[in-house]
């Protein structure tokens, strides 16, 4: 569970809605992809690559809680995100689809856009490899962390008859 990659840095107090334009929830989710985060920065669309990182910074995720909005965010091709503090049900939903999610307060103070950048989730650790600063989170409670090895929860509940006892 370590992704390396571009850091795409964005401010606080980022809802779902911004994510993820409501004139685009009813698109597949390719296409949504092809939009997501683009008013806040247009290129982030058109130049993100996989394994790339979006750092953001309090309340990531906030307002709506769509679950939409991870998913169109994972179908970016990201590896992973990181945020000062996350919306608990945006948070929950990152591990629900499969998207590693790792909180670090105060991380974005520590990163610029374009950096290159290690996180490892399950250690809770993020390197600046641009710096070589780094800074520590808590990692995820076990069991979303199996989410997220399996894929997401349909996936986890298709492998663990115990879900379901």
């Amino acid at each position: 569970m370590i992704f390396e990659g571009r850091c795409w840095k964005f401010g606080d107090n980022i809802p779902t809605d911004r994510l993820v334009k409501s004139q685009y929830v009813f698109e597949p989710v390719e296409e949504m992809a092809k939009h997501v985060l683009e008013d806040l920065n247009p290129d982030f669309p058109l130049q993100v690559r996989p394994g790339d990182i979006v750092v953001a910074g309090r309340h990531f995720g906030q307002s709506s809680g769509r679950a939409i909005a991870t998913k169109a965010l994972k179908a970016t091709g990201i590896g992973c995100v990181v945020a000062d503090t996350f919306a608990r049900t945006f948070y929950r939903n990152c591990f629900e689809v499969g998207l590693p999610a790792l909180e670090i307060p105060g991380v974005t103070g520590l990163l610029e856009d374009g950096h290159r950048i290690r996180v490892d989730v399950a250690g809770g650790v993020l390197d600046d490899l641009t710096t070589g600063r780094n800074a520590r989170g808590a990692a995820a409670e076990p069991f979303l962390l199996d989410m997220l090895a399996a894929g997401g929860l349909i996936k986890l509940a298709a492998r663990r008859s115990d879900l379901f006892a």
